[in-house]
């Protein structure tokens, strides 16, 4: 598949390093806060943009894309602008260069840099749109972006995934550094062991920097249990301290995304433990979510409150002085270094590294229900709140992990795990931080 290039924007947008940007102004006990707000309305995707920049944190904008075209039914999408119809994002394919420039303009600036979110795993077309635009930030990953979210075979995303990131690097031509941030942290969105979030993440990074790109960041999704997250994110930066050959990266923290609290106080609680993983580990950036996660599309003004609520809540927080060093050689560490290491020493080229890891079983996503995951390792939740290996298939950890008697995953015991945290944090006393004004 081929992807047209629309007309070149003029030569005076000049956008920033998204990841420069984020590295000056989150870690050590800050964050820049981000939403995931996308509208297909130009006028309303410009108004949520303005309140992200006017709210009272260190923010970066977002266009989130909609379903039709993370899918590329553009068709479709065109149908829906036709008949005047609300989609769930940004159709940037669909949408005139110059309507996306309007949006755009005296928002997009050295002190607002923009980030393109859009889920797909044959995103050619997308890229083609963000670099007409100079649009220089964005996500995924040839595993993140296909796995969970359909079935397009593994070998077709790692192939369109090159091509994307060759045709991004083009960007530097210009004199513009194009940044890629991997979902590969996030994968299932819950119950997914945390060394295998790590590992995907940095493989993913990896594959951005041997495509060219030297401007990356590594995602991690809050799962069930403050302690081990705060040893699975320093695992992660060890990781990429250890592996990556760029200084330029950064730690970007997802807000939990499997099933989200009911109450209001669950949810200011669960996005205020968010910012406090993000501070305790040194990680600049955080995705937020808002009080009306579980019960609909939120509005603008609740996508600002989250964002100070994030904020706000790194006045509350501190890091702890020299826990990294001790964690940074944790379980999680060894079980996401064996993970990665055994996947880079499958193929000298990358990409055929991460198919021959999932044909083998060496990567094994739990739940996921794609072709080309085994689905032959299992997880649960422990008393403690813990993310454990129930079942570890062919992953080469058999030397970290005991093959003791396989934990047997019932239907009701797995239904409690994916409600752990939405009971957990609704369940809670309501201790709500008011912070000075």
């Amino acid at each position: 598949m081929s992807a047209c290039f629309p007309t070149r924007p003029s030569a005076d947008e000049n956008p920033v390093d998204f990841g420069e940007f984020v590295r000056s102004r989150g870690g050590r006990g800050s964050i820049v806060a981000q939403p995931r707000m996308g509208f297909s309305d130009p006028n309303r995707m410009r108004e949520g943009l303005i309140a992200t920049k006017k709210a009272d944190a260190h923010t970066v904008g977002t266009l989130t894309l909609d379903s039709y075209t993370r899918v590329g039914d553009h068709e479709a999408a065109d149908t829906a602008l036709r008949e005047g119809l609300a989609l769930n994002g940004y159709p940037i394919v669909n949408h005139p260069v110059e309507t996306t420039r309007w949006v755009l303009d005296g928002i997009r600036d050295d002190e607002f840099p923009v980030q393109v979110r859009h889920g797909s795993a044959t995103p050619l077309n997308i890229f083609a749109s963000m670099v007409a635009l100079n649009l220089n930030a964005t996500e995924g990953g040839p595993v993140s972006y296909c796995l969970p979210y359909g079935r397009v075979p593994l070998q077709d995303s790692v192939r369109n995934w090159s091509q994307c990131c060759e045709m991004f690097t083009q960007l530097q031509s210009r004199g513009i550094e194009p940044h890629l941030e991997t979902f590969g942290g996030c994968m299932m969105g819950q119950l997914c062991p945390p060394s295998m979030l790590v590992a995907i993440s940095v493989l993913e990074a990896l594959f951005f920097a041997d495509h060219g790109l030297r401007s990356v960041s590594v995602s991690y999704a809050q799962q069930t249990n403050l302690d081990q997250d705060i040893e699975a994110v320093q695992a992660l930066r060890a990781l990429c301290a250890e592996l990556l050959p760029t200084d330029n990266w950064h730690v970007v923290i997802y807000t939990y995304m499997g099933m989200y609290p009911t109450t209001d106080h669950g949810c200011e609680s669960l996005l205020g433990s968010a910012a406090q993983l993000a501070v305790a580990t040194g990680a600049e950036r955080v995705i937020v979510k808002t009080v009306a996660e579980s019960r609909r599309i939120p509005t603008i003004a609740e996508n600002v409150q989250a964002l100070e609520h994030a904020h706000n809540s790194t006045r509350v927080f501190r890091p702890e002085v020299g826990r990294s060093r001790e964690l940074a050689d944790s379980q999680t560490y060894q079980e996401a270094r064996a993970l990665v290491m055994a996947v880079l020493n499958l193929h000298s080229d990358l990409g055929q590294a991460l198919l021959l890891a999932f044909k083998q079983g060496y990567l094994d996503v739990p739940y996921c229900l794609h072709p080309d995951n085994a689905g032959r390792s299992r997880s649960y939740i422990d008393a403690d709140g813990w993310l454990r290996w129930g079942e570890v298939g062919s992953l080469p950890l058999g030397h970290l992990v005991p093959r003791t008697r396989s934990r047997r995953i019932t239907s009701s015991g797995l239904l409690d795990d994916l409600s752990y945290v939405r009971r957990k944090y609704d369940e809670e006393p309501s201790t709500r931080v008011e912070v000075g004004v």
